[in-house]
């Protein structure tokens, strides 16, 4: 991989809403039917941590998927995920992270697998939380190009034990690259709570 993704403009941005969300936002539903706005938040702050560990090939923190349990977050979680953040992103700054093997939720896979996951998870996870809360969700071209490539590869369009997304979402074939992220995720990008 010549051209290493960086994951800091998806992690600031993904900082940002959360720096925004109010206590009472933590109990609403979001895209993601599985999680409450507060649920996911607790997700980001676990797969912010088992990437991070993953770049620097430390699995003492990867060998299980993220928790996804709003009763987990901290009193401090607006501080503690944003610097988690922002470790993710320094993370895969290393050109190390992206060579040889690595662990994340349990699973071993190429370092350059991990860090397009793990952008792809921030990208995603970000809109996610946009959408729950009102709030604007932007994304550097970079960015939702590498996510929607990996994507395009990963998803399926029946429901498949193998696939880390749902069912595909049809949209238009003239839908923004965005749409077309979410669409392949399996979420619908007119969501609305």
């Amino acid at each position: 991989m010549t051209d290493l993704p960086d994951l800091g403009p998806a992690a600031e941005h993904l900082a940002t809403l959360l720096g925004n969300v109010a206590d009472e936002q933590l109990g609403a539903p979001t895209p993601c039917t599985e999680y409450t706005l507060g649920d996911l938040i607790d997700h980001v702050s676990g797969l912010s941590l088992a990437f991070a560990a993953a770049a620097a090939k430390d699995s003492s923190l990867t060998g299980g998927g993220p928790s996804g349990d709003a009763t987990r977050l901290p009193a401090d979680w607006r501080a503690r995920i944003p610097t988690q953040l922002t470790a993710v992103a320094e993370a895969w700054r290393e050109p190390a992270a992206w060579d040889g093997m690595t662990q994340a939720g349990g699973i071993q896979l190429p370092g350059q697998v991990a860090g397009v996951v793990a952008l792809n998870e921030l990208v995603v996870h970000g809109w996610d939380i946009a959408k729950a809360t009102g709030q604007q969700f932007r994304c550097d071209a970079a960015s939702l190009a590498t996510a929607l490539e990996f994507v395009s590869m990963a998803a399926t369009e029946e429901p498949s034990p193998d696939s880390p997304f749902g069912p595909t979402v049809a949209v238009p074939a003239d839908a923004t690259p965005l749409d077309k992220l979410i669409g392949l995720t399996g979420r619908n990008p007119a969501w609305q709570p």
